[in-house]
């Protein structure tokens, strides 16, 4: 079902992704943010559908519609770089540092950070372009 999508993210050069697609790719990293504890909690899910149907004005039929999307996206794809590399291409700057402040509020929706999680989020800051202080200020307004 993705085949396609993943063949365009996972390109040697992948072009800037569409609207619907950059969609998809944050969607999907929020899930693999939310999976990569090994526990992917009701609240986390309820999180990521608030933060979805927030971002891109959708019901919460549609937001929960996009992250069963997400979810199968994430499970069939390669690696966490490319689902960064496109978000980071398909969000200017000064909108990936919201990014990973959703990202910080998957992780602490559960109330608990685990080192996977503090791992994955470092890694996934620096490549967004996000310094470490700008990721601890967005780790800030996500509540923790």
């Amino acid at each position: 079902m993705f085949a396609d999508f993943l063949r365009r993210l996972t390109a040697p050069q992948p072009g800037q992704l569409g609207d619907e697609d950059a969609r998809l790719a944050l969607a999907a990293l929020l899930v693999r943010v939310a999976r990569s504890d090994h526990d992917y909690a009701q609240v986390e899910i309820d999180r990521i559908d608030r933060i979805l149907s927030t971002r891109y004005d959708l019901s919460p039929f549609e937001a929960a519609a996009l992250r069963q999307e997400a979810e199968t996206l994430e499970a069939e794809a390669p690696d966490t770089v490319r689902f960064t590399r496109a978000i980071k291409d398909a969000v200017p700057h000064e909108d990936r540092l919201a990014v990973l402040t959703a990202l910080w509020q998957v992780v602490l929706a559960d109330g608990s950070r685990d080192m996977h999680e503090d791992t994955l989020l470092r890694v996934v800051a620096n490549l967004l372009g996000i310094s470490d202080r700008d990721s601890a200020v967005a780790r800030q307004r996500a509540g923790g």
